[in-house]
This record gives structure tokens, C-alpha cells and sequence, in this order.
């Protein structure tokens, strides 16, 4: 129990009043570690409570820091977490806010791409923060281009990498080592990763002292599936997808009244596609990718947090770390980036204790990912024979669907599959997949191509392709 623990009066009142009951075994795992001041890198499945598990105790370090200092670190930062996505560092704030309830000196702010820095310049400088969220690139632009911000670094505290791996995936290395380097040396420092490559392991020893703990709370074989999860796959032609996605979905919401559905897609732009298709079909449909405003996004993303009944079509930047409960069934279409993304997005379901199902929906010439994950027993479903009038409605949904975003679809689809090592080496059949794709979409030839992108995606040569 939190109670048990080295924590203040304010703490545990802001805990209770959030709603956590128990500790979760994350928590139990690495809560009094971090409470002696080690540095901890802590192997952690996500939906396990790990946000509380590195937050609560940072700010019991602030608590404690002598009056005097505190007022000497008024405008310092003193807790810097740092996430993968502008999402999660939102959900990590929002946590924040309810543990700092009754600690009312601690104030807690929010940096992200995708909005005006000159606002959050404004919004810093009125009000000094103890506790910073962050993406590294926003970060790295106010230490570059916000006045006074590095001296306020020199007052971190207590520096976490939220979902290290990923931030490490995303290619944020050098911004992070740049930022830790504008940060003390004595300070303590917490990675909490859902795996532990060997890039994470090289950051560790750079951002950590030589005697950090490593606490490791995924059992072998355990590696990010949940049990609780039932994981299926189809195999079917790419021309039925829509109406096999259609006819999934109607079955669902007849049979929960609480369903809550995220279907994720390759990419942003085939997101866009698919949330409109559906959106025609009648389908209570929610839409979140890149491509989208940060305070859209930001919008859509506390309102299915909030629902029921809804069905969230999305990109990759749900796939992990983003908490939504109670999320009835998960639905991949086409071909995930890797092993780990098919699981860290089936891990948005099935969470804290509760039921999940997880469907995966590829064509035939993609069936070759399954052998990736053999191991987390998915298993074969038996693909529905979906009647004509189903047909009929997915037809006159596509026709109704503006051409532009056919071909923003088809192109970012081309872009996807281009880059994948499996079917993107072999140029001429990547033609006829894409002449497969086009007629999924209801058009009877591929949409032309900008001759520029052609030559970005190395396809300039390859005949096949109309070019604008």
C-alpha cells in the first residue's frame, strides 16, 4: 500500500483522491528504490502504473527540499520528464496535476512540438514551474532560443526518460545527451522502458551513476503481451479489407454497448482515409494522427479517454504509452512497422487487469510478419463471408469519400510499403500492390504522382507509376 511507504500526508491524499487504491507491481517494485535517491532504469510493460511509479516519488524529493532552497529554486526546474510523443507527455502532466493536488507550491507545465513556443515562453515566464513534461525536440528549442531557460536546468533534481526505448527509436539521442548535459551531474536519474536494446542499455550508462539499479518487472516470456489479451489475425484480399473491417465492427457494437475501439493504420494519411470511409458508414468515428493540430489532437484524445461507445481510427501515436481504459477490442490494418509496434498496440487493451481482443487484418502478401510473432499466440480467425449489401454500403461510402485524400492515401501507402525490407525490395510487384490498393479504394488505376516524391521514394525508374 501507498501508505507503507516513505511519502508525505499531501502525497497520499492526492493519491487516494486520484483513485489508486493498491500499488501496482511496478510501483511496489521500484517506489522505495527511487524514495533512497538511486537512479533507477526500470524494464516495465506499459498500462502497469509506471507513470505514478516515477512521478510520486520525484515529487516527494521536491517536497523535501529545505525552505530555504526552495525559495532559491523558485524559478528553477527541479523534476524534467521527458516522453516520446506530444500524448503521453500530456496524459503525464494530467497525472501530475492530481498527485500535486495538496502540494500547492509545486506547479507543473507542458513543452511540446505542434504549438507556439512563444506561448509557452509567455506561459513560463508568469508562471515559474517546479515540474517540466517535454518532448526532447521542444526542449532542445528552448534551450537553444528561450532566454534564461539553461539556468533553470541547473536546478534539475530529478531527470526521467518516459518510454526510453522509443525515444531512442525516434531518433532522439543527441537532443537528450545535448539536454542532460545542460542538467547537474548529481542530479537522479530514472529510465523507464518497455525493453531494454542495447542502445537504451548505452544511455544508461551515460545518463546514469555507476551504481543505478536495474529493476526488471516483465517476466520471461511475458515481454509485452498480456495474457489477457485474445490476439487473432485475418488473411484476405486487400480489396475486402474495407468491407471486412466494416463488417468487424458493426458485429462488436452490437454485441458491447460499452465498445470502444482503436483501429490503427500504417499512416497518417491512410488513418485520414479509413476515419472517413467509416465516418460515411454511420460509425461513431474519431480520428488522431500527425497530421493533425496538436490542440485537435490533444481534444480527440481526452474525449475517447472519456467515452464510451466510440471508435478511434489512429496512427502510431496511440501505439504506446497513451493510457485509454477500458479499450474493448484493437484492430491493426496492414503490415506493422515491427514486432514491437504489433505489440505495444495491442497493449492498448487488455490493460490493468481487464479483457481484451486484439485483431490483426493483413492481405496475403503480408502474411510473412506472422511468423514475427508465432511466439504470442495469435491465432487464425475465421475471416467473415461479408454479404453484398455490406458490400453495396462500403462502395458508396468510397464513392462519397473526396478524391484528394485517395491519393494522399495512396501515396503515403506506397511510401510505407516502399520502405519495408520484405515487399519494398522488389520494385515491379510493389506496382502491382499498388495498382491492388488503388482498387480497394474503389478507383480503377493508381492516382499519379508528383515526379518529386517519385524520385524521393527511389521509384522515378521504375515503370508503372503515372508522375505529375
Amino acid at each position: 500500500r501507498f501508505d507503507q511507504c516513505a511519502i508525505s500526508e499531501l502525497s497520499l491524499k492526492g493519491v487516494k483522491d486520484a483513485g489508486y487504491g493498491r500499488m501496482t507491481q511496478v510501483q511496489e517494485a521500484t517506489l522505495p528504490v527511487i524514495l533512497q535517491g538511486k537512479d533507477v532504469l526500470a524494464k516495465a510493460k506499459t498500462g502497469t502504473g509506471k507513470t505514478v511509479a516515477f512521478l510520486l516519488p520525484a515529487i516527494e524529493v521536491l517536497s523535501k527540499l529545505p525552505s530555504s532552497q526552495r525559495s532559491q529554486l523558485r524559478s528553477s526546474i527541479n523534476l524534467l520528464v521527458m516522453c516520446p510523443t506530444r500524448e503521453l507527455a500530456n496524459q503525464v502532466a494530467v497525472e501530475a496535476k492530481k498527485l500535486l493536488k495538496y502540494h500547492r507550491s509545486l506547479g507543473v507545465q507542458v513543452v511540446i512540438g505542434g504549438t507556439r513556443i512563444t506561448q509557452e515562453q509567455r506561459n513560463m515566464q508568469a508562471n515559474p514551474c517546479q515540474i517540466l513534461v517535454a518532448t526532447p525536440g521542444r526542449l532542445k528549442d528552448h534551450l537553444e532560443n528561450t532566454p534564461g531557460f539553461s539556468t533553470r536546468l541547473k536546478g534539475v533534481k530529478v531527470l526521467v526518460l518516459d518510454e526510453a526505448d522509443r525515444l531512442l527509436d525516434m531518433g532522439f539521442r543527441r537532443d537528450i545527451e545535448k539536454i542532460m548535459a545542460a542538467t547537474p551531474k548529481d542530479r537522479q536519474t530514472l529510465l523507464f522502458s518497455a525493453t531494454v536494446p542495447e542502445e537504451v542499455r548505452q544511455i544508461s550508462h551515460v545518463a546514469m551513476r555507476k551504481d543505478y539499479r536495474f529493476i526488471n518487472t516483465v517476466k520471461e516470456g511475458d515481454e509485452e503481451t498480456h495474457s489477457q489479451v485474445s490476439q487473432m489475425y485475418m488473411i484476405a484480399p486487400l480489396d475486402l479489407h474495407f468491407s471486412i473491417l466494416y463488417d468487424v465492427l458493426k458485429k462488436h457494437v452490437a454485441d458491447d454497448a460499452d465498445y470502444k475501439v482503436i483501429i490503427f493504420c500504417t499512416t497518417a494519411m491512410v488513418t485520414k482515409l479509413v476515419a472517413e470511409v467509416l465516418s460515411q458508414l454511420k460509425l461513431n468515428i474519431r480520428e488522431i494522427h500527425s497530421r493533425k493540430s496538436q490542440s485537435a489532437r490533444t481534444k480527440v484524445s481526452d474525449e475517447f479517454r472519456r467515452s464510451k461507445g466510440v471508435i478511434l481510427v489512429s496512427s502510431d501515436v496511440s501505439a504506446r504509452g497513451v493510457d485509454y481504459p477500458d479499450v474493448t477490442l484493437v484492430i491493426q490494418v496492414g503490415i506493422p512497422a515491427g514486432r514491437e509496434q504489433y505489440i505495444h498496440r495491442i497493449g492498448r487493451t487488455g490493460r490493468k487487469g481487464k479483457e481484451g481482443l486484439g485483431l490483426l487484418l493483413l492481405a496475403p502478401w503480408e502474411s510473412h510478419f506472422l511468423t514475427s510473432v508465432k511466439d504470442l499466440s495469435v491465432s487464425e480467425a475465421v475471416t467473415p463471408s461479408v454479404d453484398s449489401s455490406t458490400q453495396t454500403e462500403v462502395k458508396g461510402a468510397l464513392r462519397r469519400v473526396e478524391m484528394k485524400s485517395k491519393e494522399s492515401a495512396y501515396q503515403a501507402w506506397l511510401g510505407y510499403y516502399n520502405s519495408n525490407k520484405t515487399i519494398g525490395g522488389n520494385k515491379s510487384r510493389l506496382v502491382t500492390l499498388g495498382e491492388e490498393f488503388s482498387r480497394s479504394m474503389g478507383l480503377a488505376a493508381p492516382p499519379a504522382i508528383p515526379k518529386l516524391i517519385l524520385r524521393k521514394m527511389g521509384l522515378s525508374k521504375v515503370p508503372g507509376f503515372r508522375s505529375t
